[in-house]
């Protein structure tokens, strides 16, 4: 058993916001509040300490109240450069992230993967959820940047980095993952759809 405090997350906000017009996407506003706040409050309820990962307005992310980490790595380096802040500044034995975009992810997130890596003695555990191709079949796809990850996994990471590997997929070939599928009877369907578009995010606002 994984507990709770044994978990730190880390919300993902350094990406460039490229397909949203090169705003900071995780200070869009959804429902009300940034987007990045949004799943902050639905990550804080699921592990025992939190991280943000942005790379542009500090002082607005630090203003949710939990410490605020750029990437290390230079030039938006992409969603591993994330996961090296989060494994870097880690003081719990896991971590786990999530994007910034996709504010409605599981609220049982943290159980399931946590369950998974423990059961299969995983080095980390990633989310897995249906998506429909262009010709409208569903297929279950692995979700890399919904991840838990052992802290000591850092060195690897360091490594991988400095080889100059930059793809999620790469790194985590080479360790033990377990996926988990979120495609139970009763797992929200919208629950890993993610906004990279103001048009999108609109759309996200009308789901329950």
């Amino acid at each position: 058993m994984i507990e709770q405090q044994d978990i730190t997350g880390l919300v993902l906000a350094g990406g460039r916001g490229t397909r949203m017009g090169g705003v900071d996407k995780g200070l869009q506003n959804f429902r009300g509040i940034p987007l990045a706040l949004h799943a902050l409050i639905r990550l804080q309820m699921q592990v025992g300490h939190t991280l943000v990962n942005a790379n542009r307005n500090l002082g607005a992310y630090e203003a949710f109240g939990t410490p605020v980490w750029p990437d290390g790595l230079a030039d938006y380096a992409g969603p591993l450069a994330g996961f090296l802040t989060g494994l870097e500044h880690c003081e719990t034995p896991w971590l786990l992230t999530v994007p910034c975009d996709t504010p409605l992810f599981p609220g049982d997130l943290a159980t399931r993967l946590a369950a998974a890596a423990k059961q299969e003695n995983a080095d980390m555990a990633m989310a897995c959820a249906p998506e429909s191709d262009a010709s409208g079949q569903i297929t279950v796809r692995p979700q890399p940047v919904f991840c838990l990850l052992r802290a000591e996994l850092l060195e690897s990471l360091v490594r991988f980095t400095q080889e100059g590997g930059r793809k999620i997929d790469a790194w985590t070939a080479q360790h033990r993952c377990a996926l988990v599928p979120f495609d139970r009877p009763g797992d929200p369907p919208q629950a890993f759809f993610n906004a990279n578009t103001l048009a999108e995010l609109q759309t996200l606002e009308g789901c329950a």
